[in-house]
């Protein structure tokens, strides 16, 4: 096996294991990037809803509910203008969803499905816990989602929703006295849900990580084919003439024309070094023949 070779197999043997590593770290870091990427959006947007759900209890609902006895308007009730702000911001984020879904809820359109009843409950068991992270596969694809308890902690909340006969009739007219009602202070009633599809940032982080590999593969080979470049000129070549004087020498052939010795390297010790050896040899030569 020649010195080329062997270096060669080393080289390719450090390189793979070099971009196996590589590629496993860098992998990982793009995924999290993404997925953190995509919990700060869900973060923003939950924020967003929540300060609209803010505004309207404290600035809204108390000049507005004088009105309840006249007319009622679903635009005091914080969870329909979180979910009408955010369904306006929709129109230029689409991939983004948010719902109230709530067990019993007053509006059909925020009945929790299975899965988020699933979330409801696990708020109900575990009272200490403020939010959940996590992902799902739907029917479009693999989603990630926030989820903060939906909590009756203001008890002007009750007027609408103890019972029917202590709700706005004006109420009733719009929503009917089969849902809505029953809930409790202090119970959790639903949960804030924001999610958001994970197809896209995944994608891009593919993406990234494709072209990091493809561009770390290809400084491999450039350097690969440099390091050969001068392996083969500052250390194969000069050492092939040293063997092939080395052979011609053995046989009595001393013609051969001394190496250069200019140089502080490795190779001009080496050279220097078989000069000496090869006039040695000559004079050694020389007098056995005398």
């Amino acid at each position: 096996m020649g010195l080329r070779l062997k270096f060669n197999l080393v080289l390719v043997v450090v390189f793979l294991a070099g971009f196996a590593a590589a590629g496993f770290v860098s992998r990982q870091l793009l995924q999290q990037n993404a997925r953190e990427e995509v919990i700060r959006g869900a973060q923003l947007m939950m924020e967003a809803a929540i300060s609209v759900r803010t505004y309207t209890v404290d600035q809204i609902r108390p000049h507005l509910i004088k009105q309840l006895d006249e007319v009622f308007l679903p635009q005091t009730v914080p969870a329909f203008a979180a979910t009408e702000a955010v369904m306006q911001l929709q129109k230029k984020y689409p991939d983004y969803s948010y719902k109230e879904a709530t067990l019993n809820p007053t509006n059909p359109r925020n009945r929790a499905a299975d899965w988020e009843a699933d979330l409801v409950q696990q708020f109900r068991l575990h009272k200490d816990l403020k939010e959940v992270v996590s992902e799902r596969q739907s029917s479009t694809g693999r989603s990630l989602f926030i989820a903060k308890p939906i909590q009756i902690s203001n008890p002007a909340c009750l007027q609408c929703h103890s019972t029917a006969a202590a709700a706005p009739p004006t109420m009733l007219k719009i929503y009917g006295e089969a849902n809505g009602f029953g809930w409790k202070h202090n119970e959790i009633v639903g949960a804030q849900v924001v999610t958001v599809p994970m197809d896209v940032p995944l994608r891009n982080a593919e993406r990234a990580f494709t072209t990091f590999m493809a561009s770390l593969a290809g400084v491999f080979v450039v350097v690969f084919i440099v390091l050969n470049i001068m392996l083969s000129w500052l250390i194969v070549r000069p050492i092939r003439k040293m063997s092939q004087a080395a052979d011609k020498i053995s046989t009595g052939e001393f013609t051969v024309p001394e190496f250069n010795e200019k140089g502080k390297d490795e190779m001009a010790v080496l050279g220097s070094s078989f000069n000496r050896m090869r006039r040695s040899l000559e004079k050694a030569m020389q007098m056995i023949d005398q």
